[in-house]
C-alpha cells in the first residue's frame, strides 16, 4: 500500500510539474515579450544622445573617416527638413540650417522640393572635406558618369571623342547637405556625428509618419494622431491627418481663390475643409443628426521667425556705401557744385523728332514718273 501512494504521487508529481514550469516560462515570455512594446511608443522628438565634441578636439583621424564613411553610406534614413530641387542642396552649422525662412520657402515654390519632411531617404556618398562633411542623399542633386563617359580618345587625325556630354544631367529626385565646422573637421564618433545631422535627418525613426510627426509643434501632433484639421494647418499636415480627400472643389470668393477638400459622405460626418495657398483659413463639418459646426478662427500658429526678421530687415533703410560712385574730384564736397538760380537741375534734352524716311527705306530706289 504504501509503495502504490510513492508511485501514485510521482505520477502526479511528472504530470503537474510540467504544466507549471511551461506556465511560469510562458508569463517569462510574456513579461519579455511585452517589454518592447513600451519601448515603440518611445518618439524620437530628442536627437540621439551622444558626448558633445570638444572645442579642442583635434582634426579628425584617417581611421574616423573610414569608420564614418563605412557607416553612413548606403544607410537608410528619413528627412526632418525640406530640401530643394538644384544644386545648391542645404547647410547645417551649429544646428542652424541654410537657407531658411522665406529663401527657403521662394526655392521650394521655384524649384519644387526634391525631398519632404518625413520622406524616407539613403545617404549615396559621403565625402570629408577640410572644413565640412558632404552628404549626398538619393544620388545627389546630378547624375554621376560612368567610367566610360569619362574616356576620350585624340589623335593625329579628326577622331571622334567617346564618352557623353560634359554637364551632367540633373537628378530631381536627389539633393545634399554639408556639416561645416569652425576650423577643420574635428575627430568624432559616428554617434557624435548623427547628433549634428539630426536637425536635417533622423536616424532613429521607425517610419516615414513617426519621422514627420516628431518635425511639427506637439499640438499638430496630437491632431493628426486623432485625425482632426485645425484651421492653420498647412497642406501636408492635413493629408497626414486625413490622408488625400476623396473630392476637392475650386472656388473663388469674392477676389480669393480657395479649394474645398471634402472628407466623408452621407450618413456619416463630412468635413469641408477650405484652404487658401498653404493654409487652412475654414473647416465645416456637417454631423449626421443635421448640426453644422464651422471654424474660422487660427487654432495653431506654426512658427516663422524668419519671415518676421525679414520683414523688419525690409523696413531699415538702406545703407549707401562709403565708396559709392561720383564725378566730383576727390577732396571736392557736395555743397561746392554749383547749382541754377532756380534751386532746380535741368530737365535732360528732349530726343529730336523722327525724321519722316522716304517710303522703301534707306538705300532702295523708288520709282517716279
Amino acid at each position: 500500500m504504501p509503495h502504490s501512494r510513492s508511485a501514485t504521487v510521482s505520477l502526479f508529481l511528472l504530470l503537474f510539474l510540467p504544466f507549471s514550469v511551461y506556465g511560469q516560462a510562458g508569463n517569462v515570455a510574456q513579461t519579455q515579450n511585452s517589454a518592447p512594446a513600451s519601448v515603440s511608443k518611445t518618439s524620437s522628438d530628442q536627437p540621439p544622445a551622444a558626448d558633445p565634441i570638444p572645442a579642442n578636439a583635434q582634426r579628425i583621424s584617417k581611421q574616423s573617416r573610414y569608420e564614418i564613411i563605412r557607416d553612413f553610406e548606403t544607410q537608410l534614413v528619413y528627412a526632418r527638413a525640406a530640401f530643394p530641387m538644384g544644386k545648391k542642396g542645404l547647410q547645417l552649422k551649429e544646428g542652424v540650417i541654410t537657407p531658411n525662412g522665406e529663401q527657403l520657402r521662394q526655392e521650394l515654390t521655384l524649384w519644387g522640393p526634391a525631398i519632404k519632411p518625413g520622406d524616407p531617404a539613403r545617404i549615396s556618398l559621403v565625402q570629408i572635406k577640410d572644413d565640412h562633411i558632404h552628404f549626398e542623399i538619393n544620388g545627389g542633386p546630378t547624375h554621376h558618369k560612368r567610367w566610360y563617359q569619362r574616356v576620350q580618345v585624340s589623335g593625329t587625325y579628326d577622331t571622334p571623342v567617346l564618352g557623353g556630354p560634359d554637364d551632367a544631367p540633373a537628378n530631381p529626385h536627389g539633393s545634399f547637405v554639408d556639416v561645416y565646422f569652425s576650423k577643420y573637421v574635428p575627430e568624432m564618433t559616428p554617434q557624435q556625428l548623427r547628433a549634428l545631422l539630426y536637425p536635417v535627418l533622423d536616424f532613429t525613426a521607425r517610419n516615414k509618419e513617426q519621422a514627420y510627426l516628431d518635425t511639427v509643434p506637439p499640438k499638430v501632433k496630437e491632431a493628426i494622431q486623432a485625425h482632426h484639421v485645425l484651421v492653420g494647418m498647412n497642406e501636408e499636415m492635413v493629408l497626414h491627418a486625413k490622408g488625400k480627400p476623396p473630392k476637392k472643389v475650386r472656388e473663388r470668393d469674392g477676389g480669393t481663390e480657395y479649394e474645398e477638400w471634402i472628407y466623408g459622405e452621407p450618413p456619416a460626418d463630412v468635413d469641408f475643409v477650405r484652404i487658401v495657398g498653404d493654409e487652412v483659413i475654414r473647416v465645416e463639418t456637417m454631423k449626421v443628426d443635421g448640426e453644422k459646426i464651422v471654424r474660422t478662427q487660427k487654432e495653431v500658429i506654426l512658427p516663422e521667425p524668419e519671415k518676421e526678421k525679414d520683414k523688419e530687415a525690409k523696413k531699415e533703410p538702406a545703407e549707401h556705401p562709403a565708396n559709392a560712385p561720383s564725378l566730383r574730384r576727390p577732396g571736392e564736397s557736395s555743397e561746392d557744385v554749383p547749382k541754377p538760380a532756380t534751386g532746380q537741375s535741368p530737365l535732360p534734352p528732349l530726343p529730336p523728332p523722327d525724321i519722316p524716311q522716304p517710303p522703301g527705306g534707306p538705300g532702295e530706289m523708288v520709282a517716279t514718273r
